[in-house]
């Protein structure tokens, strides 16, 4: 997986309308503390909302969908303390810590420690300072030595360097397509490459893995509007679509007719 574009250690966001993540991939390892309005995840399975003051957690090599909400006439903050593998290396060497077993647990949890969400707090002191490596460096540590004293396990989870071992694609596919990720994220979470990727789907689907994403997502649009009573609006977001103007002239090519005419009826 490339290292590109990872984030800064330390990250303030703010938003003053409703907003979602482009890409719905967690790279690495994150922590975070919503300091107004609220944040939803969803791991495809569980929908949480985090409200203010709350931490969240989410794991690395997992698909996850973020949408923040602001409060009424107000903003949505968030900070985020992000760990890259070069940190975790080194904090493992430094303090011991291995991962013993491969550990399944969800793409997000919600930790409940008071001292690590005062932590997390007082990195807004730190928010008009210049970046320093050294500094940045001391807070990932500091973040780290506070999660694993209230959960030990984690160290399976932090620690674990391997790569995504090989799956079954067609359960994959099944239940993660309304991820709006490219077709190198799949083939590299299935533990394959992208030439093996291609071939292994061909042979269990019939045709390439972009025609497929875009039929499975249409057809569950057509399910959703027709037989649960969604919106148009409600759904294409959900379903991997970047927006709606894309997602109409698909379902038209598709079927022959726009989504919005199924609404009418």
């Amino acid at each position: 997986m490339s290292e590109n574009n990872i984030p800064l250690p330390i990250n303030y966001s703010c938003h003053f309308s409703e907003f979602r993540e482009g890409e719905q991939f967690a790279r690495i390892h994150s922590l975070g503390l919503v300091l107004s309005g609220e944040m939803e995840l969803n791991d495809g399975i569980t929908k949480t909302i985090f409200k203010e003051g709350e931490l969240y957690s989410a794991r690395k090599n997992r698909l996850l969908k973020f949408a923040k909400y602001p409060p009424k006439n107000g903003e949505i903050r968030t900070v985020t303390i992000y760990f890259d593998e070069t940190i975790l290396r080194d904090f493992s060497r430094e303090y011991g810590y291995q991962a013993e077993k491969k550990d399944n647990t969800p793409a997000f949890i919600k930790p409940d420690q008071k001292a690590l969400t005062s932590f997390m707090y007082s990195l807004l002191a730190y928010e008009e300072l210049p970046a320093s490596t050294e500094l940045l460096r001391l807070k990932q540590k500091e973040a780290l030595l506070l999660m694993l004293s209230d959960d030990p396990g984690l160290k399976d989870i932090l620690f674990d360097f391997s790569e995504p071992y090989k799956i079954d694609i067609e359960t994959f596919m099944n239940k993660n397509f309304h991820f709006n990720v490219n077709v190198e994220r799949f083939a590299y979470l299935t533990g394959r490459s992208l030439s093996a990727f291609k071939r292994d789907f061909q042979k269990i689907f019939g045709i390439p893995p972009r025609q497929w994403l875009q039929l499975r997502r249409l057809k569950e649009a057509h399910f959703l509007l027709t037989q649960k009573g969604k919106s148009v609006s409600d759904i294409y977001l959900d379903l991997g679509f970047e927006n709606l103007s894309h997602f109409s002239f698909a379902f038209k090519k598709q079927f022959g007719y726009p989504p919005s005419s199924l609404q009418a009826k």
